[in-house]
């Protein structure tokens, strides 16, 4: 399926994990966030269930394993471009996922992946609505919400640049 002007909406999902005080964050090598901070994540591949395809996306972008707890958020994302034509548009369920074991290390399609801590989350280049579902959730609070405490929905719009 094409990820540029898609004939429907892609399915992805995204792993808030929260470890030792820190957030895991990766930084996007690939349009439309390319160079932004976001939570790792990804495209859902057929035949996987969300759980399956986050597990595989923080495995393949980060190295770490991880155990998907509950659904936090549901997003629409959709950029168009300078003629107004919809070029991405994504359909994203974000999870609460727990660390459990594995090194650190960026592949696949980010560029760096960091646990962040959470006061200092709010000075990266995050992709757009990141922050905002980040305060919703409570993360960044002081203290921080360290459960999740509902289903988020939102739409995120935006032009690719």
């Amino acid at each position: 399926m094409l990820r540029t002007y898609p004939f429907q909406p892609l399915v992805g999902v995204g792993a808030i994990v929260v470890h030792n005080g820190a957030l895991l964050l990766v930084k996007r090598g690939k349009p439309p966030a390319r160079g932004a901070w976001s939570i790792p994540g990804g495209k859902v591949e057929t035949g996987e269930t969300l759980a399956q395809a986050l597990r595989r996306e923080v495995q393949e972008e980060c190295g770490l394993t991880v155990r998907i707890g509950p659904p936090v958020a549901v997003l629409d994302s959709i950029y168009t471009d300078e003629r107004g034509r919809v070029q991405y548009h994504y359909v994203l369920v974000d999870f609460w996922a727990e660390y459990l074991l594995g090194q650190l290390h960026p592949s696949s399609d980010v560029d760096e992946a960091r646990w962040v801590p959470l006061e200092e989350v709010g000075s990266y280049e995050l992709t757009k609505g990141t922050l905002e579902l980040l305060v919703e959730l409570g993360l960044l609070a002081d203290p921080p919400r360290l459960k999740p405490s509902g289903l988020l929905y939102r739409t995120i719009r935006g032009q690719s640049p």
